[in-house]
């Protein structure tokens, strides 16, 4: 652990170092691929450089004046930017560049709400706001969703065609294909796909028979498919346990370069949208595969050999295993019995125990972890909207935070995932690892320049774990705490899938993949299909064909993340709507994030977005000072961290906003 931490040290003086001296290098010209942000700027990720060195490990910060004519995703000419100094107690900024020209553009179309005034407002927030529509408008009116041709851009204004009509801007089913025409997302399985896969038979392997196990299976009380499931015995030596985390062996039904190999690798992964689930394989074969309680099903097993007093994984193997799952349980009951709740009437003496041994492992495990590797613990809730799936009604809004019992699942997991990225390396064979970059100077100066001025508070270097700890732990339990956590996790730098064994900073790990869901994740079927190729003896797959793979998946889990995101602030904006014409109760309780000279930016906690204040609808007449808006003639004033009461005024659709005016107004 003292070599990989030195080793680590080691690495970032050395980038500190290569960040320093390409500096030198103004005027310098590098191509690479624009992420551009919803606040106006972007990133340029570079390509190596013709003299074949590696691409530096920092992005290419853009300022939102020379963006230009780029967009999202574009391939770009960018040239670098004389250093800037960094500030005292801050982290080194990152490079800087000016986008000159455009060498590839990503895409030629794209989905918009059609406006008065022939503009097209697109429904992608990192596009440009507005679209100006030539030519026939294909009986689209104001207010549909449309599919849209960009033609080009002249003196910053964009124009286009429309190409077709998805359906009316509100109606949900609308709303939602025209998420999913956007973001190019694959459509659900048809019925005589999903026959055709039904029909599916297994491949054979040698495999262990251990229906001695008393096995369990924990999932969300809706759970449709069921791919891990757990075990836990007396370990080989006094003083340990084993472990086991029995993962549904995928491999066995789909082989590699398989119809229904090559249908997952283009979806990538399960796409969960509010009101449209698009699973990564055929329901019916979901269901075949499913470790489904008093059946034999066909697993995928790792052994772990855990230290029962500290937590600590000694070791692990792998096995091809035949089990029964004997209880199949959901986060609620266990998370009721964790908190002492009285337990269902069903649950016998040895499934008690067993969870009792299991919640006292994983928590030793959890400890062991947070000292070792220093995991970065963002407790922020998952908000979601809750929509009928054959009706298209909102049902509501739904907050969840992991408990103990999500936890309990999620260390065995990661345990379980670390031992297989490891085993990868130790044997050679090629696979995708999940990957998580240390947080990038550019990014991490603007957090700590908005915590500072807005909170007065001092994150420090944020590109040290220990230090970003060390900031968490140390917030106050008050309303500013929410904010600040949310800001930090905007921050960070997306994880993503890489063929190589990197870092993931934000687990502390360096030989992690993604082995346990190979129902809903393609990376993690890609694992499973090399180990089953190594393990019956076969030729594995290149470490070429396993950087395109991890090129792909991680391209496509953005495109699904950022079409979850748009699905779910819509139908939120559709359910505030719904809730104002119905006449429910119109009273919110949010914490300002931010004053801008507009108005003031809050968090509103129950749903999970941010509403907006416009300074004409305060009371009084405000101007704002520095951070905060204080009012001309009087005491009142509004500061960042500040409870506010509100009331919904209207949904602005366009903008993708709702409008609040202070309680009382």
């Amino acid at each position: 652990m003292k070599k990989d931490r030195k080793k680590r040290l080691r690495r970032i003086e050395e980038r500190r170092a290569e960040r320093r001296e390409r500096h030198r290098n103004t005027g310098e010209l590098r191509t690479g691929t624009l992420k551009m942000t919803q606040s106006g700027f972007g990133f340029v990720t570079l390509d190596p450089d013709p003299e074949n060195a590696p691409a530096p490990t920092d992005d290419v910060f853009i300022p939102a004046k020379f963006v230009g004519s780029a967009l999202d995703g574009d391939r770009v000419r960018v040239e670098l930017l004389p250093p800037r100094p960094p500030k005292y107690g801050e982290p080194e900024r990152g490079p800087a560049g000016k986008i000159v020209e455009v060498i590839e553009r990503k895409r030629n179309a794209i989905v918009g709400e059609l406006l008065a005034g022939s503009r097209v407002r697109p429904l992608n927030s990192r596009l440009p706001e507005e679209i100006f529509v030539r030519g026939a408008r294909r009986g689209a009116t104001r207010g549909d969703w449309v599919k849209l041709r960009l033609d080009g851009e002249h003196d910053g204004e964009w124009y286009g065609a429309i190409t077709g009509v998805i359906g009316r801007s509100g109606v949900i089913a609308a709303d939602l294909d025209a998420v999913l025409a956007e973001y190019d997302l694959k459509g659900p399985y048809t019925e005589a796909e999903d026959a055709e896969a039904l029909a599916v038979e297994p491949r054979e392997i040698t495999r262990s028979r251990r229906t001695d196990l008393f096995v369990i299976t924990i999932d969300p009380f809706d759970a449709k498919d069921f791919d891990d499931a757990l075990s836990l015995r007396r370990g080989p030596v006094a003083g340990t346990v084993e472990l086991g985390v029995h993962i549904s062996d995928v491999a066995a039904y789909i082989p590699p370069k398989s119809k229904f190999d090559q249908a997952a690798a283009s979806r990538g992964m399960s796409c969960y949208l509010p009101g449209r689930t698009l699973p990564m394989l055929p329901k019916s074969l979901t269901a075949k595969i499913s470790l489904q309680q008093g059946e034999l099903s066909r697993a995928h097993s790792v052994f772990l050999t855990v230290d029962k007093k500290s937590g600590r994984v000694l070791n692990s193997r792998r096995e091809h295993t035949l089990i029964k799952v004997n209880h199949r349980l959901n986060y609620d009951e266990v998370q009721d019995f964790v908190d002492g709740v009285k337990t269902p009437e069903e649950w016998d003496d040895k499934l008690k125990r067993t969870l009792k041994s299991l919640v006292d492992l994983t928590r030793r495990m959890r400890a062991c972890r947070a000292e070792t590797e220093q995991f970065i613990e963002l407790p922020l809730p998952e908000i979601r909207v809750l929509c009928d799936e054959q009706t298209n009604q909102i049902q509501g809004i739904n907050g969840r935070i992991s408990r103990e019992a999500e936890n309990l699942v999620e260390e065995c997991m990661l345990a379980a995932n670390s031992a297989v990225g490891a085993e990868l390396v130790e044997r050679g064979i090629a696979g995708i690892y999940r990957v998580h970059p240390e947080p990038d100077p550019e990014k991490s100066a603007e957090f700590n320049d908005y915590i500072s001025e807005s909170f007065g508070l001092n994150p420090g270097d944020i590109t040290n774990r220990a230090a970003c700890n060390k900031f968490i732990k140390s917030l106050p339990d008050d309303p500013r705490r929410s904010v600040i956590l949310s800001a930090l996790l905007r921050s960070l730098p997306r994880a993503s899938y890489s063929d190589a064994p990197e870092i993931h900073f934000a687990l502390g790990k360096f030989k992690y993949c993604h082995f346990t869901s190979p129902i809903r994740r393609y990376p993690d079927l890609t694992v499973h299909q090399q180990l089953w190729s190594f393990d019956s003896g076969k030729r594995t797959r290149t470490r070429t064909t396993m950087e395109h793979v991890a090129q792909l998946c991680s391209e496509l889990e953005e495109s699904i993340d950022a079409a979850s995101f748009a699905a779910n602030d819509r139908l939120k904006l559709r359910y505030l709507e719904e809730r104002l014409e119905s006449g429910a109760e119109n009273l919110y309780e949010g914490v300002i994030a931010r004053v801008l000279t507009a108005g003031l930016q809050v968090e509103i906690g129950e749903l999970g977005l941010y509403g907006f204040v416009p300074r004409e609808n305060l009371f009084g007449e405000f101007s704002r000072r520095g951070s905060s808006m204080r009012q001309s003639r009087g005491s009142r004033g509004y500061k960042p961290g500040d409870y506010i009461y509100l009331q919904l005024a209207r949904i602005d659709f366009s903008r993708g906003s709702a409008i609040f005016v202070p309680a009382g107004r």
